[in-house]
């Protein structure tokens, strides 16, 4: 463990370093928006929830890894605004290049990150889960739901099979992972039989709540669906 202030500091430097690859990466069209805007989803909840473990038993820790998010989702709303300027942001997170897009997903995104953060931190395993469904699961949604061909849900025309089945198992596989971890750092005990189970349990409650037809909304809904079967089976 680090003391509090290097710990954030890391934290900081390993999540912009992710956000900012990517933003590189769109803005030279190495990465499309979407794929670059989906890595951004998936990578940077892992990085920040991974650096958890090296903040120390403090009750300061929690506030001060959630400055973290923090900051980043108050940049996402500055440049949504049009405040800040940053076509890099922009093109990175954004669908169509429409910067006021920020405002919706992306910054839905970082308020679930700060709260989950302050309301659970290391206590329950239930907001790192909730965290990681949403990063894991419904990032690979369109990744993996463009790219597989695959029937469209009969409840919801823009959403597949494919993209559901992968939001049940990335959300699986990421939230098992990173458990794994803090199994083995003595953070949290398994569940008797381990963690694969349950874990099945909750993304497949999560990916049904993201399979449904609302637009820009699945960062709220299915994590806080998740949470809930989280809290409830773990």
């Amino acid at each position: 463990m680090l003391s509090p202030f290097w710990a954030t500091l890391t934290t900081f430097t390993a999540a912009l370093a992710w956000l900012r690859m990517m933003d590189f990466l769109a803005e030279r069209g190495w990465l499309d928006s979407h794929l670059s805007r989906k890595l951004i989803h998936i990578g940077t909840g892992p990085i920040f929830v991974l650096c958890w473990l090296l903040f120390p038993d403090s009750p300061v820790s929690r506030w001060l890894a959630a400055l973290v998010p923090l900051a980043i989702t108050i940049q996402f709303a500055l440049v949504g605004l049009g405040i800040i300027h940053d076509e890099a942001a922009v093109q990175a997170m954004s669908r169509t290049g429409d910067r006021r897009e920020i405002l919706r997903g992306p910054l839905y995104y970082g308020i679930m990150f700060v709260l989950l953060t302050v309301i659970f931190w290391k206590g329950h395993p239930a907001g790192i889960v909730a965290l990681l469904m949403m990063c894991g699961g419904d990032g690979l949604a369109d990744v993996v739901g463009r790219r597989l061909p695959s029937p469209a849900l009969p409840w919801s025309k823009r959403k597949t099979l494919a993209g559901s089945l992968s939001v049940w198992l990335g959300g699986w596989a990421a939230s098992w992972a990173v458990l794994q971890v803090y199994t083995a750092s003595g953070v949290f005990l398994p569940p008797a039989g381990g963690w694969g189970l349950p874990l099945l349990g909750i993304g497949l409650v999560a990916a049904s709540i993201e399979s449904l037809p609302f637009r820009d909304v699945d960062n709220i809904t299915m994590t806080l669906a998740a949470l809930a079967a989280a809290w409830v089976w773990l």
